[in-house]
Formats: C-alpha cells, sequence, structure tokens
C-alpha cells in the first residue's frame, strides 16, 4: 500500500479536523500585557475588558483589542499671536492617559486611543493652547512660562471634562518669535542689567560714605568720651584736694596743738643762726660753725 492508497475521505476528514482543532485550542486563550486592558469583542461588538494575565474567550467568535492605560504624550506645534498680535509658534506637550476601569467605555464611545486622539484630544488641546496664549505679552510668555502653561491647563480641563482620560503635565517646549523682537529684548536686558550694575555701584558708594560717617562719628564720641572722662578726673581730684585742705585747716582750727606737732615734725635739730631781739637792731651769731 503506498501513500497515495492512505489519502482517503477519512483520512482527509481526520487531518482537517486534527487541525481546526489546534486552531481552536490556540484561539481560546489571550494573554493581557501590563500597562493595558484587553476588550473583548464578539462578532465585533464590545462585551467586556478584562485586566493583565491569562484569560480565555470563544475561539473564532470573540476576538480581542488591547488598550493602552499607560500615560502617553502627545505634542503640538502650532502659530498663534501674543497679546500685542505679535506672532509666535509654540510646540506644546501634553501627558494623558485612560481610566483603566473606562477602557471598555472608550472603546465603545470612539473605537480605540488613535480615534480618541485625533477626534477629541488634538482638537480641544489645539484650541485651549490658541485661547491662552494671545492673553500673555511676548516678553511676559518667554519670563513666565509656569502662567502660560496653567492657563492652558485650566482650559484644556474644562474642555475635556466628561471624558474617560486624565490629562495633566502640560509643558511650552519651544517657544518661537520673530528674530527682530528677540534682539530687542536682548538689547533691552542689556540695559537693564547696566542699570542694575550702575545702581549697585551707587548704593555700594553710598554705603561706604555712610560707613565713613559712621566711623567719623564713633571717633568723635570716642574723643569726647575721653576728653569727659578726664575733665571729670580732674574735677573729683581737685575736690578730693579742697577737702582734703578744708579738713585740714578744720583740724588745725580744733586742735592748735596740731600745729606745734607739725613744727616739731618739720624741725630738722638745728637752731637758728639769726634771731631779732627787741630792738630796732638784730643780735648777729658771731659764733665759728664746725664745718665738717
Amino acid at each position: 500500500m503506498n501513500f497515495m492508497e492512505k489519502i482517503t475521505p477519512a483520512n482527509i476528514a481526520k487531518i482537517l479536523f486534527g487541525v481546526l482543532l489546534l486552531l481552536a485550542v490556540l484561539n481560546s486563550y489571550f494573554i493581557v500585557i501590563e500597562g493595558h486592558v484587553g476588550v473583548v469583542k464578539r462578532f465585533g461588538e464590545a462585551k467586556s475588558q478584562e485586566n493583565p494575565g491569562l484569560h480565555f474567550k470563544i475561539p473564532f467568535i470573540e476576538t480581542v483589542e488591547l488598550i493602552e492605560v499607560r500615560t502617553r504624550k502627545n505634542a503640538e506645534k502650532m502659530a498663534s499671536s501674543t497679546k500685542e498680535q505679535m506672532p509666535v509658534t509654540v510646540e506644546v506637550s501634553v501627558n494623558w492617559a485612560v481610566n483603566k476601569e473606562a477602557a471598555l467605555e472608550l472603546f465603545k464611545r470612539y473605537g480605540g486611543l488613535s480615534q480618541f486622539e485625533q477626534r477629541i484630544l488634538d482638537p480641544r488641546f489645539r484650541s485651549a493652547t490658541k485661547d491662552t496664549i494671545p492673553q500673555f505679552e511676548a516678553e511676559q510668555l518667554i519670563q513666565d512660562r509656569a502662567s502660560a502653561i496653567q492657563g492652558i491647563e485650566r482650559r484644556l480641563a474644562e474642555e475635556m471634562e466628561g471624558f474617560p482620560v486624565v490629562v495633566d503635565n502640560i509643558q511650552i517646549e519651544n517657544i518661537v518669535l520673530p528674530k527682530k523682537y528677540i534682539n530687542s529684548i536682548e538689547i533691552k536686558q542689556t540695559e537693564k542689567n547696566l542699570a542694575a550694575a550702575e545702581e549697585h555701584k551707587l548704593e555700594r558708594q553710598r554705603l561706604e560714605a555712610l560707613r565713613a560717617v559712621n566711623t567719623a562719628d564713633a571717633k568723635a564720641k570716642g574723643i569726647l568720651k575721653i576728653a569727659e572722662a578726664e575733665a571729670q578726673s580732674i574735677l573729683l581730684k581737685g575736690m578730693a584736694e579742697a577737702q582734703a585742705i578744708e579738713a585740714k585747716g578744720k583740724a588745725l582750727k580744733d586742735n592748735p596743738l596740731i600745729v606745734k606737732l607739725t613744727e616739731a615734725q618739720a624741725w630738722d635739730g638745728r637752731l637758728p643762726t639769726t634771731m631779732m631781739g627787741d630792738g630796732v637792731m638784730p643780735i648777729m651769731d658771731i659764733r665759728p660753725t664746725n664745718n665738717k
């Protein structure tokens, strides 16, 4: 019996059945990876959603589409104008994510993430940006991006209210203004820097002058204090001496013997060489003195 003789309708049916059975087994399960949910469709109709892991489905009847629920980033480059009607090009980005519990609803209403971005998110993001940028002057837009970002966030939050997504972390990546205006800003900033430097120099000079005045004033006060101390010292010394003389005079007056005592203490032990008598002529001592 050769190979051709083995190929019979019964064998072919068995082979087809085995192939179909294998395909059915392979088509009966699916895996949802992390950061996604699986939307199970039956004949194209979304029926349920499944979390990450291994799941089973009806072969050939049910299919699965994965919906990413991790944060995604959309970036837009758009032309607008500032408050003073100056043309400007801004590059803005926004992070957004699908509410995990609402992935099935988003798929039913919009058909998937790319359709939602194109039909819902992007137009509203552009609208929020173009409504906010004209509220700021060019210089303010450059120096205070945070205020512009907050304005876009508020506007976009209003636009996206009621949709099953979360939007956050809006960033103005780049701002492109006319070259002439950039040059004028640079000149203006240079002038401000020079003025600030001159003001700083004048302030430093003022502080140095004030320091010199304070130093001279302190020195003068120090000299005055010394003079006052010296004058006070002289005054106190004079008062002390006057009080001592007054006390001594009072003591001599009250006790005459002190005069005698003072004279005795002051006598050097020698008799006087000249004595005055009662008459007009003085009595001279002609006795020889022994000079040693």
